[in-house]
C-alpha cells in the first residue's frame, strides 16, 4: 500500500497527528523545520528528532512520491516536468522565469472533465483528484531541482492552472495552498498565488468566504451563452449569468482584483463585436477586473481552431481599452516545448497502437 505524502498534512495536522500519538509540539515544529527549510527527502536525515517519532512518521508517510519521467527545457528558460505518481499515472508542472521571479504551474486532477473543446488537458477524461500532498509535492520536486543548482533560486509564485479544474478538487486544493502559504515553511505570500477556475460558481462563492486570501482568475473565453457553450461545455450547466452573479459576490466579499481569461481563437471569439460585447458583459465589475488576453497554442486534436492574428490580439486589446477595460496580452513561456497545457501528458500516455491505461500501467 502506498504512503501518504507528508507534504498534505498543514502544520497544525502535522502536530495534532504527533500530539495524538504522545509527541509535543517541537518536535512537529523540527520536522516541518527539516522538511520546508531544509528541504531533506529522508526522514532518516532528520539529525534532531528522536527514532521513536522517526519510526513512527517512516511507518505511515512517505516524503517524495512524484518521480521525473522527462523533463523538456525551453529556450526561454521555461521547464515542463512529466512527473509519475505512485499508482503510474503522469501529471505536468511547469516553472517559468519571470521578471518578478520564479513561478509554478501545478497539475491538481489526472485528466479533466470540464471539455473545453481548444483544451489540451481534457483531451484525457479524468480519472483521479490529487491529494493535497501531491500537488505540494510538485512546489517541492520543483524546489529540490533548483536547490541541486546552488544558486538559492526560491519558488516566488504559484498558479493553479495546470491539467484538470481546481475547483472540482476544492478540499485537496485548499490544503496544499495552506502548506505553502505557511511563513514557517515555504512562505509563499497569499498575493503570489492565483487559482484559476473554468467557472464552477458555488465554489467561487465558497472560495470568496474562506479565509485563504489568494487570487482568482475565472476562464471566461466568450462573451455570451451561445459561443461560450460552443467551446465550453460546462456553460450548459453554468451559464454567464450564473458565473457573473458568482463572480459579483466574490468581488463584494473580499473586494480583492480578479482575472478575467480570455483566450483568443482565430475567427472564433476574436472580432471587435466580440470585445464589445465582453467590455459590456463586465463593465459593471471593471473597476476590480482585468482582463487576460491569452494567444491559443494549437493542439493536434482541435485542429478546428487557430491562433489569432497578431493584428487581431492588437485590435482586441485597444477595442477593450478605449472602452474603459483593464486588459493585458499574456507573455508566452515554453512555445518551443508542447506549450499547452496537458500537451506533454497526453502525447506521451496516447502513442499509436496502444491504450492510454496500458501505456500509464508499463510507466
Amino acid at each position: 500500500m502506498n504512503k501518504q505524502s507528508i507534504y498534505g498534512l498543514t502544520r497544525e495536522q502535522l502536530v495534532t497527528w504527533l500530539s495524538e500519538r504522545g509527541h509535543k509540539k517541537f518536535r512537529a515544529m523540527q520536522v516541518w523545520d527539516w522538511l520546508y527549510r531544509k528541504r531533506i527527502t529522508e526522514f532518516s536525515a532528520m539529525e534532531d528528532v528522536n527514532k521513536d517519532c522517526l519510526n513512527l512518521l517512516e511507518e505511515h508517510f512517505a516524503i517524495v512520491t512524484l518521480t521525473e519521467h522527462m523533463r523538456q527545457e525551453s529556450a526561454d528558460g521555461t521547464i515542463k516536468f512529466l512527473f509519475r505518481l505512485e499508482d503510474g499515472n503522469l501529471i505536468e508542472t511547469v516553472l517559468m522565469k519571470h521578471k518578478f521571479g520564479l513561478s509554478v504551474c501545478v497539475t491538481t486532477q489526472v485528466g479533466c472533465n470540464i471539455g473545453c473543446s481548444f483544451c489540451a488537458s481534457g483531451l484525457l477524461a479524468k480519472s483521479r483528484d490529487l491529494t493535497s500532498g501531491e500537488i505540494a509535492g510538485q512546489i517541492m520536486k520543483v524546489q529540490l531541482h533548483l536547490d541541486q543548482l546552488l544558486n538559492d533560486e526560491k519558488v516566488s509564485h504559484v498558479v493553479v492552472m495546470g491539467i484538470g479544474e481546481p475547483f472540482d478538487n476544492y478540499e485537496h486544493m485548499s490544503n496544499f495552498i495552506e502548506v505553502i502559504k505557511d511563513h514557517k515553511g515555504l512562505a509563499i505570500g497569499a498575493r503570489r498565488i492565483t487559482v484559476s477556475t473554468s467557472g464552477l460558481a458555488k465554489k467561487i462563492e465558497e472560495f470568496a468566504d474562506s479565509s485563504l486570501g489568494v487570487n482568482l482568475a475565472v476562464s471566461l473565453h466568450a462573451p455570451n451563452n451561445e459561443l461560450r457553450t460552443r467551446i465550453m461545455k460546462i456553460n450548459r450547466a453554468i451559464p454567464i449569468e450564473k458565473l457573473m452573479e458568482s463572480i459579483r459576490y466574490y468581488l463584494n466579499k473580499t473586494k480583492r482584483r480578479i482575472t478575467i481569461e480570455y483566450i483568443l481563437l482565430k475567427d472564433v471569439n476574436d472580432q471587435q463585436e466580440h470585445a464589445l460585447e465582453l467590455a459590456e458583459l463586465i463593465r459593471d465589475i471593471s473597476q476590480l477586473a482585468n482582463v487576460n488576453l491569452i494567444p491559443y497554442n494549437p493542439v493536434d486534436e482541435h485542429s478546428q481552431y487557430q491562433r489569432s492574428e497578431r493584428e487581431s490580439i492588437r485590435d482586441f486589446y485597444d477595442t477593450l481599452k478605449k472602452q474603459g477595460i483593464s486588459c493585458s496580452v499574456r507573455l508566452e513561456h515554453g512555445t518551443d516545448i508542447d506549450a499547452a497545457c496537458g500537451q506533454l501528458r497526453s502525447k506521451q500516455i496516447k502513442k499509436p497502437g496502444r491504450s492510454a491505461l496500458a501505456e500509464t500501467v508499463q510507466n
